[in-house]
């Protein structure tokens, strides 16, 4: 379940759900659940006392093989936590599709990391996870993300806002420079970008709204608390049906320009350049995985 590469191979990464790792109806849940992803949790879902069950518990669930094509995910315990050995060795030959690592302040943080997983035995392209969620890593964005086994970055806004002393309003808008900083550090480095939680889950009008404001920002998809989320992000950060018609027009444009002899066209009155047939190329390739990844789920392999 490894990925080859070092930014994690292409897959809809829409919704990614937290899982505690200790709770076993949530594990046996989750074999259930849309989510594009699992995050299953040894932190902050887990207690002190319960977290070698729980370490257990999500190796086991992970080696099972029962969660489908649904990327897997283990989240362990910070760097400066008696807990962090024990987990890193633990996940290190768990199968996983990655490793998350909470409260990132620097590179020399998801360096020490590396180096605990390369001890524990654990592939060399077992992919990190750094959560940005701490002043610090917050300034340290670009560095983190020019990690060599950094896969991809995950907000978190919760502790973020404890940490700024800041309010946490349903718009973000005193974390949005965070949120930006953290977009463009993996953007420059070809890193998936992934949005923190919304608490609030009796505001779903709300909850849309900060999933639309994260997609727009250019975040990849949407990390989740509860069930009741998944569908909403699902919807929102997926392309749309005309969305995906209208790419598919312009990468047909552009061949037959390119037939033509010409390096450019025109399509619904805009000028289509090899940039504008990229992104459409990334979007009609986003739109299969999902398509891939629904179908299985209709047929039982998810």
């Amino acid at each position: 379940m490894t990925s080859s590469s070092n930014s994690g191979r292409m897959r809809p990464r829409r919704s990614m759900i937290y899982m505690p790792s200790s709770n076993a109806r949530a594990l046996e849940k989750a074999k259930t659940l849309s989510a594009d992803g699992l995050i299953f949790d040894l932190e902050d879902a887990v207690a002190p006392d319960a977290k070698s069950s729980a370490r257990a518990a999500a190796v086991a669930a992970t080696k099972s093989g029962a969660y489908g094509k649904r990327e897997v995910l283990i989240r362990v315990n910070g760097l400066d936590t008696e807990w962090i050995t024990d987990d890193m060795n633990a996940v290190a030959g768990s199968g996983a599709d990655g490793i998350v690592l909470p409260k990132v302040n620097s590179a020399d943080d998801v360096q020490r990391a590396d180096q605990m997983l390369r001890a524990a035995g654990a592939p060399a392209d077992l992919p990190l996870w750094a959560m940005m969620e701490t002043p610090r890593g917050i300034i340290a964005a670009a560095e983190i993300a020019a990690c060599s086994r950094l896969s991809g970055m995950i907000a978190g806004t919760a502790d973020l806002a404890k940490d700024l002393h800041c309010t946490h309003p349903s718009d973000r808008w005193p974390m949005l420079s965070a949120l930006q900083a953290c977009v463009l550090a993996a953007r420059a480095y070809d890193r998936w970008i992934l949005d923190g939680v919304h608490v609030d889950l009796e505001d779903s009008d709300g909850f849309e709204a900060v999933c639309r404001q994260g997609k727009a920002l250019g975040f990849d998809g949407k990390t989740l608390i509860h069930p009741k989320q998944i569908a909403t992000a699902n919807t929102v950060f997926a392309p749309s049906a005309s969305d995906v018609e209208r790419a598919r027009r312009l990468v047909g444009a552009h061949k037959e320009a390119l037939a033509a002899g010409k390096g450019i066209t025109v399509v619904d009155g805009r000028l289509v350049e090899s940039l504008h047939v990229l992104e459409a190329e990334r979007l009609i390739a986003a739109a299969e995985m999902i398509s891939d990844l629904e179908q299985g789920a209709a047929s039982g392999q998810t």
